[in-house]
């Protein structure tokens, strides 16, 4: 078959440097193909930078320990098929989670049937699992068990407190799920899956896998959305004080006086600033509370469980359990944006009357200075006719000392007559002069105000 070189597609544009990385985003962490009888562990540990580096140093110690290599530099997922067991390693935003698969013997089954499950259910050095590098947020011991090979209500009885089990039917209604979220000795949540052989779709590893992989999404998200409760707490506690200052300083500013302004509108501003820096210290971890919250509710709407007649669904206990602790999270942001808006109108307003009482002292300084422009102009009225007065004196003495002169070479008319003839003359061309002078600067000065204003 002949291929048209317009199509050739093998001639590909240059790559963009994320193409790759962006691509198997879609393929990581997959979920494990999964076979009952299985015990896992999953634990999730809450680790900054430094702490999420150690851990990749920490998994790369027990892999060279058991002769695998190590994770490939810059991996945030690794799997390695342990002696015995399957380690997933997984680096996230916030918290590193490590989960260990094991298959179950006869006898853990019977001993998970009376309500005593291994103590080490990794089967890891007891040393290295207690050096994880971070601090344990939670910790899920999960148990998958073929239905048929287990009592069913009788490890349901040992393994729960009866007070808070959940019930539910999951994977297209062949398996059951139960759990009653509480901490036990071993400071774990418990989870069993009681696996059925039929269902519509038929209950393949695949199937098990994803199922398994969302409780475990469920549980750490659970925790992690949590993480945002204490903070809010904090948060509201702050608040109220912060709202009750408000009201106090709203009310000084209804009663205050022109020289109590500054001193208010400088504690309005010390408010602002405090709650700006509650904000930047807060927001965060509420934005993350609530994107971890909806993963879970994804998570609890992706298992489509179907609640078993007589107990609570996994679902309802969620929802009657963690929402008010979401609400709290959600009341508190709601609260510091109220508060930010309050304290910008209430210094909105202090701003204005301060303003409007600076425009009137404006305006009461701009009537003075008016009332001393048109003082200033009747005294260089005045002035300037004294001005005409005495040049003019001073012109006529000149013109008199040079008509004396004039009469010694034949001027033929008296000195003082002649003095007395120009005065008129010479005032009123000083007068003149005086007033051409005085048009020349005021004009001057009215352009130079006309090119300076915009």
């Amino acid at each position: 078959m002949r291929v048209d070189p317009r199509f050739d597609f093998t001639r590909m544009p240059i790559a963009h440097p994320l193409r790759a990385e962006l691509h198997h985003e879609l393929h990581a962490r997959p979920p494990e193909a999964l076979a009952a009888p299985l015990a896992i562990t999953h634990c999730v540990i809450w680790a900054d930078a430094a702490a999420r580096e150690r851990s990749r140093a920490h998994l790369s110690a027990l892999l060279a320990a058991c002769g695998l290599p190590a994770p490939p530099a810059g991996a945030n997922f690794h799997r390695a098929q342990l002696p015995g067991l399957v380690l997933r390693w997984e680096v996230h935003t916030e918290f590193v989670a490590w989960t260990f698969l094991r298959p179950m013997a006869a006898a853990d089954v019977q001993a998970l049937q009376a309500g005593a499950p291994p103590v080490d259910p990794a089967g890891v050095p007891a040393d290295w699992l207690a050096s994880l590098p971070g601090e344990c947020l939670t910790q899920l011991r999960l148990w998958a068990v073929p239905r048929e090979a287990i009592d069913g209500p009788a490890a349901v009885r040992a393994l729960f407190d009866p007070g808070s089990v959940t019930g539910s039917t999951v994977i297209s209604h062949s398996s059951d799920l139960h759990t009653d979220m509480q901490l036990h000795d071993d400071g774990s949540i418990r989870m069993l899956v009681l696996v059925g052989e039929r269902a519509p779709g038929r209950v393949t590893p695949r199937r098990l896998g994803r199922l398994v992989q969302r409780l475990l999404d469920i549980e750490t998200y659970r925790m992690a959305a949590l993480m945002g409760l204490p903070a809010a707490r904090q948060s509201v506690a702050w608040l109220a004080s912060g709202e009750a200052e408000l009201a106090r300083l709203a009310q000084a500013v209804q009663q205050a006086e022109r020289d109590d302004e500054p001193a208010l509108l400088d504690h309005l501003t010390r408010l602002a600033a405090q709650l700006e820096s509650h904000y930047a210290a807060t927001h965060t971890r509420f934005s993350a509370s609530a994107a971890y919250f909806s993963l879970l509710e994804q998570r609890l709407a992706d298992i489509a469980e179907a609640r078993i007649e007589g107990m609570q669904s996994l679902h309802d206990f969620m929802q009657r359990r963690l929402m008010p602790a979401m609400h709290t999270c959600r009341s508190a942001e709601r609260r510091q944006a109220a508060l930010s808006a309050r304290i910008e109108r209430v210094s909105g307003l202090l701003r204005t009357r301060v303003e409007v009482e600076q425009q009137q002292s404006s305006r009461e300084l701009l009537a003075g200075m008016n009332q001393r422009q048109e003082l200033q102009l009747k005294l260089q009225s005045t002035v300037e006719g004294l001005s005409v007065a005495a040049i003019s004196y001073y012109v006529l003495g000149l013109l008199g000392y040079l008509l004396k002169g004039a009469q010694r070479v034949g001027w033929p008319f008296g000195a003082e007559a002649s003095i007395a003839g120009a005065v008129p003359l010479v005032v009123l061309a000083v007068w003149w002069s005086m007033r051409r002078l005085h048009h020349r600067i005021v004009g001057h000065g009215a352009a130079q105000a006309s090119r300076k204003a915009p």
